[in-house]
């Protein structure tokens, strides 16, 4: 299932959507090609998506859910990356 969270994350003077697959990257970069996601939005186990486009990714077919719930859904999925701790 693709799952989109509401654009809450601030950057480049606009706010961020995170858009993501429960089940596979694969399925995150099919859907993302289909609906013109540019792959630079790619983010180790999401897409970045900007807010005027999320009204059009849960048409498409994106469920829109909180940040929390798209986290947990990729960690039991198997599928989060986190980002590497730097020192």
């Amino acid at each position: 299932m693709i799952l989109i969270d509401p654009p809450a994350v601030a950057r480049w003077d606009r706010l961020w959507s995170h858009l993501a697959s429960d089940t596979s990257y694969d399925e995150a970069h099919a859907f993302a090609e289909r609906h013109g996601i540019p792959s630079r939005g790619w983010d180790r186990d999401h897409y970045d998506v900007p807010e005027e486009w999320y009204d059009a990714m849960v048409e498409a077919g994106a469920v829109p859910v909180t940040s929390r719930q798209l986290v947990a859904a990729l960690r039991a999925a198997g599928l989060r990356r986190p980002k590497p701790l730097r020192d």
